[in-house]
């Protein structure tokens, strides 16, 4: 299949590249190849080529490279079951990346960060609430992870039939969801059910529906092969199943993982080769200089580095950027598109969209704005680095959680603020005068939570024993100390804004508070979001891509990759609040679904569902619809995302939604792998959150309706 070409004129042009590709490299000395293998790749002169860096990072805006728009992590992202959106802020990046590029580029700038090539979306499934880089993707749920990587990688890329506005990345391939500690030595042998049903599904729709031009490699293993030098991986599903045509890079050090974490290989040269032969392009790392040795020693041909090449030298043609190429339609982009007043503007309302109301007990909020006096706690209300998550950007603005509610109270109104407790320490003067104030105020705001120093990645989450991910969920005791001698001194009118980007145990805070806010890493914007929302100039509507557990001691260990009790598909109970909830201002009550037309095998499912806003404000509401197959809890999900849609409702407002159910969501996973629809009886349930006896309890509207197929 050709990426996005359709018409004859363009399959031409497909070819005529290739054959463009295919002469440069016949050009290029065998030293000059093994130098286009690794990401810092030098410029070779002679054939007009510069000098480039493919690692460049696009998280949520363009990241580690300067001033760019920094939107909310990719859990909140997932958090607004918007792929509308997402594919927008796709498209903000690449004009960001774009743009820098053309400066850097006059500039002579070649370092890592500042090229067209973007490490990102990351589609790995987070499994397991430790897990420190939970916070980089969508969520647990793999239709809802792939849906929205998608929609990233077709803004990103663009829509040109040949040209990529940048290059796009699908990452971690494949089983990577921590731990951290050990993901350069560990070997995971998940059952194919769970590989095929839950660990690819999200990769496949980036690749097939998506045409994303590049796949990372992990660091594990996975069936005792590295992940980045796996056969079974990298050429027989990526390649012949699925049929990716774009490059595979690993991740940075992974091939130096074969020999050196993983003792597969005795040494870089057999390492290189291993990778190369198993369909690896591209290595992030400098392990590939043992090519020329591993040549010397007949490991691997000069036909595979050229095999290896081709790819890569297609990539930098698409991306106008091999030579100067006067067709490409990127080519131009302003300066003035770098955190232009849109990017803002879009920035603000996915953070509007993102953060999730778990309690609102009396209908505390919205605050009136002419309130008397507030009191806002907690160092995270006026530190950025509370919303910036990990590999973000650096924008030339930022908004507070602090100066967002201060912006919002009438010029009359008495606000005071102090930190009130340290993030992780305990309390060293026996006197906080925080604790009185925020007691004797009228409505107290405390912020609590982690940062990206308490969680992430292995080397950047400085404060982690566990290099990134937690041991358990609950807040450091300083913070809930904290919160427990205002609640012990104030009857009412507290409310806990949560920052961070994977589950914390609500089950206290939710006890002590009157109102609870997971603001995520909301991004630039997060500060303006939580002032609009909680005075009622927004409603809340974001919904939880991950469930929140209760007790986490009843989770299986980390490292064990079994989906057998984890996410709301495998979890019976032991939920504190479920994957898709989130209240709003107003309540929205659902009925009459219907099936339009006939089920057909092979063909979507089509569904109609009354879905009536019963209160006084207007809101988005996400309807969502969950399937369970025959052999539910035991041969398939007990329930399982099938089809979102996100609405508009005006106050009062009734409206028919109609949801496409893709054919292939209707297929269960078998042991072996393989997918195959099965008759009999299936149920789907249509409503505000995944169905659970938690989600009855807490009072969220759900309707079902019952087939055969």
């Amino acid at each position: 299949m050709l990426p996005m070409a359709s018409t004859s004129a363009q399959t031409d042009k497909y070819a005529r590249m290739e054959q463009k590709a295919r002469e440069v490299i016949g050009k290029m000395t065998v030293d000059e190849k093994i130098s286009q293998l690794m990401n810092e790749t030098p410029g070779i002169p002679r054939l007009g080529i510069k000098p480039y860096d493919w690692w460049s990072e696009g998280l949520h805006g363009v990241g580690r490279d300067g001033r760019a728009t920094v939107f909310p992590q990719p859990i909140g992202l997932g958090a607004t079951f918007d792929p509308t959106l997402v594919h927008q802020i796709g498209d903000a990046v690449a004009t960001e990346g774009r743009a820098k590029f053309q400066v850097a580029q006059r500039l002579q700038n070649y370092a890592r960060n500042a090229g067209l090539t973007f490490w990102s979306p990351n589609v790995n499934i987070f499994r397991d609430p430790r897990w420190g880089r939970g916070m980089e993707t969508y969520g647990e749920d793999p239709f809802l992870s792939g849906t929205m990587g998608t929609a990233y990688v077709r803004g990103m890329q663009g829509d040109d039939p040949f040209y990529l506005k940048v290059g796009a990345c699908g990452k971690h391939f494949a089983v990577h969801s921590g731990p951290e500690a050990t993901r350069h030595s560990a070997n995971v042998n998940p059952s194919k059910r769970d590989l095929y049903e839950t660990y690819l599904p999200a990769f496949r729709m980036l690749v097939q529906q998506g045409k994303v031009e590049t796949i990372m490699g992990a660091y594990n293993r996975v069936y005792g092969e590295s992940a980045s030098g796996s056969h079974f991986l990298l050429t027989d599903i990526l390649r012949k199943q699925w049929g990716f045509r774009g490059h595979i890079v690993s991740d940075c050090g992974a091939v130096t993982d074969i020999y050196h974490g993983h003792h597969i290989a005795k040494s870089e040269a057999e390492a290189a080769a291993i990778a190369i032969k198993a369909g690896l392009n591209l290595e992030c790392g400098n392990t590939f200089r043992a090519l020329r040795q591993a040549l010397d020693e007949k490991l691997l041909t000069e036909a595979d580095l050229d095999h290896a090449l081709m790819p890569l030298m297609m990539t930098r043609l698409k991306l106008g950027i091999l030579e100067p190429d006067p067709e490409c339609p990127y080519n131009n982009i302003p300066e003035s598109e770098i955190c232009s007043d849109a990017h803002i503007q879009l920035a603000k309302k996915a953070a509007l969209e993102s953060m999730v109301l778990l309690k609102n007990d009396n209908q505390l909020l919205p605050l009136n704005k002419n309130l008397r006096t507030m009191f806002v706690a907690g160092p995270g209300a006026s530190d950025a680095f509370y919303l910036m998550g990990n590999y973000f950007g650096v924008s030339h603005r930022y908004c507070s959680y602090l100066q967002g509610i201060v912006s919002k109270v009438s010029n009359g109104t008495t606000v005071n603020y102090r930190p009130g407790f340290m993030q992780i320490t305990p309390e060293l003067n026996d006197m906080n005068w925080a604790v009185p104030e925020a007691a004797g105020a009228e409505y107290t705001i405390i912020v609590m939570g982690n940062n990206s120093n308490l969680e992430g990645e292995e080397g950047e989450a400085i404060a982690s024993g566990t290099r990134g991910d937690r041991v358990g969920i609950a807040l450091p005791e300083s913070q809930m100390q904290y919160l427990r001698n205002v609640r012990k001194r104030k009857p009412n009118n507290l409310i806990v804004v949560l920052t961070g980007g994977s589950p914390i145990d609500v089950r206290e805070i939710c006890q002590l508070a009157d109102a609870v806010v997971m603001a995520w890493y909301p991004g630039q914007e997060g500060g303006y979001a939580l002032g609009d929302l909680l005075f009622g100039d927004a409603n809340f509507s974001g919904r939880l891509p991950i469930t929140f557990p209760a007790d986490i001691d009843k989770l299986p260990d980390l490292d064990n990759y079994s989906m057998q009790g984890r996410t709301y598909k495998y979890m019976a109970d032991n939920i504190e609040f479920p994957f898709g909830y989130g209240l709003s201002y107003s309540k929205v009550s659902y009925g009459n679904a219907q099936l339009v037309g006939k089920p057909r095998k092979g063909a979507p499912l089509h569904v109609s569902v009354s879905v009536k806003n019963e209160g006084q404000m207007a809101t988005q509401e996400v309807v969502q619809a969950y399937l369970s197959a025959p052999g539910a809890g035991t041969k398939a999900p007990i329930e399982q995302l099938v089809g979102f849609k996100r609405v508009d409702l005006a106050p009062g407002a009734e409206t028919t939604v109609d949801l496409e159910i893709p054919a292939e969501q209707l297929l269960t996973v078998q042991e072996d792998g393989s997918s195959r629809l099965v008759k009999g009886q299936y149920r789907l349930t249509i409503g505000g959150a995944a169905p659970c006896q938690r989600t009855t309890d807490l009072g969220i509207s759900l309707t079902q309706l019952q087939f055969k197929l």
